[in-house]
């Protein structure tokens, strides 16, 4: 069940990242994140009522409820990095980046839940992952953002490195609590996380709906169902599965992302780039079925 869960939470997250970057090209990054919350928020207590989990909240832990706050806000710098890069480049480069966040999760899962079964295997397909990400990275900026230089990466690692804490925080915060109450729990904390940063900004005025454009504010709408879709998911996938396995599944969302830039966003790929995705899809598929 688990892995049909990560499976779901790769598919939806990949459709996520078109999405949000159809809504991102004239919307501020940080509004972008913040109405995409509201979304998310609505979908996952939603979730959460409809499958009567909310009758839980009363039996959680505080260890629980510090490990899911954390989560949260590591979820939040994790999304204003990553949109941040997005509005700077293309996704063909900065999804492949923030996917980087597999390789450390793996490597703290090993570290911090005693997950070695096979380690020699997941250390190799980590390393695959890896290497098959720096040549999908290291290519020219391609479009529009060529003059900004490599400038979005120092966001794209920023968010990989707080996905990466992410899910570490979260799998010992799941560990005793529905999945779906848990993602909406966590989704309140990052709501006022993103607020926040808006507010601080003084970016408030900028976030009235009628202020935005409205085709992209139904692409940031879909993107935050598509997010809580696929948080439902995998918060689900974690809560019974291997730490160390999810996570790298769960970033095979790049082959869907990647099929929908080149066709939706007309983005193009070069023989290096379309060979380090086949070294991830691969090394990925083999920590999943061996590991």
């Amino acid at each position: 069940m688990w892995v049909v869960a990560a499976a779901g939470s790769a598919l939806f997250a990949g459709i996520t990242a078109i999405l949000a970057k159809l809504g991102i090209r004239k919307t501020d990054s940080d509004v972008a994140t913040a109405m995409r919350t509201l979304v998310v928020l609505a979908f996952s207590w939603l979730m959460a009522l409809i499958t009567r989990q909310f009758d839980s909240i009363g039996a959680i832990s505080l260890r629980s409820w510090v490990f899911l706050t954390l989560s949260g806000v590591a979820t939040g710098a994790s999304w204003m990095c990553y949109f941040k890069a997005l509005s700077m480049g293309d996704v063909n480069k900065v999804v492949p980046m923030d996917k980087t966040s597999s390789v450390l999760t793996v490597l703290l899962a090993i570290v911090l839940f005693g997950e070695t079964r096979l380690l020699p295997l997941k250390l190799a397909c980590s390393l695959g992952i890896l290497v098959g990400t720096l040549l999908m990275v290291k290519r020219r900026p391609a479009t529009a953002d060529r003059a900004r230089g490599s400038s979005y990466l120092v966001f794209a690692v920023g968010s990989a490195v707080c996905a990466a804490l992410t899910s570490v925080l979260a799998k010992v915060g799941v560990a005793q609590v529905p999945s779906n109450l848990a993602t909406a729990i966590r989704t309140c904390v990052v709501l006022v996380m993103a607020w926040g940063i808006v507010a601080l900004r003084g970016k408030l005025p900028h976030a009235r709906p009628a202020s935005l454009d409205r085709g992209e504010l139904a692409f940031l709408i879909l993107s935050g169902v598509s997010t809580g879709a696929s948080w439902l998911c995998y918060y689900l996938a974690i809560q019974t599965g291997p730490l160390s396995v999810v996570v790298p599944i769960d970033k095979l969302s790049i082959v869907v992302s990647m099929a929908f830039s080149a066709i939706v966003l007309k983005e193009r790929y070069s023989t290096r780039s379309l060979t380090g995705l086949a070294l991830i899809v691969v090394s990925t598929v083999v920590m999943a079925v061996w590991a």
